[in-house]
């Protein structure tokens, strides 16, 4: 269909769904004459008249509503097509809701998020920071920013760094005791370690947070792992090297898949994928090795 045929189609569609001349120049904001014509010059380009022209108005045959539909689905890809376009220009707006663990937000994201706020003022991000999976397929949060070793199938995104791990105890402290991993984080990799090598009798107690156990690393209660840059960048902490094994883990940075093209939170995810990326040195640290 050229474009000619498609501007006549709009006349003829706005006709249809009005039931009058009037009502569609109305609505098209053009005069009754313009009207008129396109819609003359559309049946004449096809060679059938598409009304039945009454004294009420112009009523649509019934041979003739498959045609109608098919002008209101080329009408809605037209729409859809300009709002597509309209979203790729548009400034970076509106409300877009980002989960992660606790160690990102508090020591990574939140710099990121005010960057891109000086960028885009119109962007509101929440933070939502859990160790928790959130169930981004009930629109708990637009994007996650997980650690994991792969994506569920209902997710679409992309490995921005990858997340090292390293052990930590109080800066002049010698100690064998250990703080342990509770809640979600039992069940990393890390957690996981933990509970198949460490006795239970050496764990004096246990965190459902990163930061948390860092915490208690440098008051002195025990060895802690943890992401390696939250250990290194404390001056509290020393570094343990020869126990903890290579434990590192891909960051993710991640959508629904209905969502994953939404052009803020596509937009929001590229940057934040890019600003992970040139951390990621810093993420990956200095690892492991037993």
């Amino acid at each position: 269909m050229t474009r000619a045929n498609w501007d006549d189609l709009r006349f003829v569609l706005a006709v249809a769904e009005e039931g009058s001349v009037s009502a569609a120049a109305r609505r098209l904001r053009v005069n009754h004459a313009t009207v008129l014509r396109r819609v003359a010059a559309y049946e004449d380009s096809v060679g059938t008249s598409l009304f039945d022209k009454t004294v009420r108005g112009y009523a649509v045959p019934s041979a003739m509503d498959r045609v109608i539909e098919a002008a209101r689905e080329v009408d809605r890809a037209v729409q859809a097509v300009g709002r597509a376009l309209r979203g790729t220009h548009a400034p970076l707006a509106g409300e877009v809701r980002v989960t992660s663990t606790d160690s990102l937000c508090h020591c990574v994201l939140a710099p990121i998020v005010a960057r891109l706020r000086i960028v885009s003022p119109e962007l509101q991000v929440e933070l939502m920071c859990s160790n928790r999976h959130l169930d981004l397929g009930r629109t708990d949060a637009d994007i996650a920013v997980r650690p994991a070793t792969d994506l569920p199938d209902d997710l679409v995104g992309e490995v921005a760094a990858v997340l090292g791990f390293g052990l930590y105890r109080a800066r002049g402290v010698d100690t064998g005791d250990w703080i342990g991993l509770s809640g979600p984080l039992a069940r990393s990799r890390v957690g996981r370690w933990i509970d198949a090598t460490v006795g239970s009798g050496r764990i004096v107690a246990r965190a459902d947070s990163f930061v948390v156990a860092r915490e208690f690393a440098a008051v002195g209660m025990g060895l802690a792992a943890m992401p390696d840059f939250l250990g290194a960048e404390d001056t509290r902490l020393d570094r343990v090297e020869g126990i903890l094994p290579d434990l590192a883990v891909d960051i993710w940075v991640a959508s629904h898949a209905d969502l994953a093209h939404v052009p803020r939170i596509a937009a929001v995810r590229r940057q934040l994928t890019e600003a992970l990326a040139a951390q990621a040195e810093r993420l990956r640290g200095g690892m492991g090795g037993a």
